[in-house]
Order: C-alpha cells, then structure tokens, then sequence
C-alpha cells in the first residue's frame, strides 16, 4: 500500500470511528506528509488574517478566513469564496488554529459537496498547556513542521 493511500485510509478510519460527516480527520504530521507526496492536495487555513500576520503561516498553504477579527464573526461568503477558489474534487485539507473552526469548516464543505474534506486535528497552535499557552500541546508548531512568521 502506498504512502497516500495509507495517510487516507487512516484519516477516514478516524472520522468513522468519531462519527464526523466529512471524509476524514488528520494530525499535522500526516497533513505535512500527505502534502509532499500529493503535491495537489490543498492545505486551507482558515484562520483570521491577524493570526496569519501575527502568529505565522505554513508557506504552501492557501488561505481563506472563516472567522474575521475582532469579533470572529463568520465570513457570509466563505462558501461562495471556497467554491471561487477551489473545485470541489481533490483531497482539502483544514487547517485552523487548534482544530475547532476547521472542524466547522470540514463539515460545512462537505455539505457543499467537497467529499474529500478533512480535517487537521492539533490545527496550527494545538491546545493550551497548563499555564494557558499555545504552541507546546500538539499542533502543526509544536511538531516541528515548516511555517513561518506571518
């Protein structure tokens, strides 16, 4: 079996097993690794402008805000935006900045017909620590993976 084919099959086994309504869920590491040997699988961040300028961006991702700042309130067009950006084949992976709002994302493409979206678990900051920072509990940073300041 090949590399992609396991990445894939291991991600919809997760999203099966979690009941979620999109394709599949996927850790950084196997996002990164999906990314290289499937160079037109497409990485979308979804996080606010501000988070890409002031936290940092991984360099091969595209973006396309969700949630704006202040107020995170939601992008009215995201969708329209998506399809604008994106054909609804291919392998979409979402990446936020713990997981939550690519979750909502993931579920919302699939609705639209994206059947292959997933998920990036951990997303580009991963959780909170005990003293309630980011960047040390898991996410796309903490791994070691490619990004840079924004």
């Amino acid at each position: 079996m090949d590399q992609v084919t396991q990445l894939l099959q291991q991600a919809r086994r997760r999203a099966e097993e979690q009941g979620l309504p999109y394709r599949g869920a996927l850790t950084p590491q196997e996002a990164h690794q999906l990314k290289q040997a499937m160079p037109e699988a497409v990485l979308l961040d979804v996080r606010s402008a501000a988070e890409w300028q002031f936290v940092g961006v991984v360099p091969y991702a595209q973006r396309l805000e969700w949630r704006s700042f202040p107020g995170m309130q939601p992008n009215p067009h995201f969708i329209e935006q998506l399809r604008d950006m994106l054909p609804k084949e291919g392998v979409l992976m979402l990446m936020c900045r713990s997981g939550v709002r690519s979750d909502e994302v993931a579920r919302m493409a699939a609705a639209a017909g994206y059947s292959e979206a997933y998920n990036v678990l951990e997303g580009f900051e991963g959780d909170k620590d005990a003293a309630g920072h980011r960047n040390s509990v898991g996410g796309w940073k903490a791994r070691g993976l490619p990004w840079q300041q924004g």
